[in-house]
């Protein structure tokens, strides 16, 4: 009798979070949609032109907010090159792109 009775629980419990899985999943893909149709601005290549196909880039942005992002192009120039010549470290398979 026991083991019937807890049963029902666990029956009852699986259907309820069945029901709150497929709420919650509605309510997700509803999001996702509403996301894709607002649409964002669209941000261009933040690559310099000088670094492209270097083997040193690194790019990785440290922070939080994009207002308070610090960008570390590579170890050798954190700040990217910037001198119109081409960069003095490059290192890479493809050539240079001016």
């Amino acid at each position: 009798m026991e083991t019937s009775f807890l049963s029902v629980f666990q029956t009852a419990n699986l259907r309820q979070r069945k029901v709150a899985y497929s709420k919650w999943h509605r309510y997700q893909s509803k999001c996702y949609i509403l996301r894709t149709q607002m649409g964002f601005e669209q941000v261009n290549d933040s690559r310099p032109v000088v670094c492209r196909g270097c083997l040193n880039y690194h790019g990785q942005v440290y922070g939080n907010t994009r207002e308070t992002r610090t960008r570390l192009i590579c170890g050798f120039h954190p700040y990217g090159w910037l001198d119109s010549s081409p960069c003095p470290n490059w290192e890479g398979n493809e050539p240079v792109n001016d």
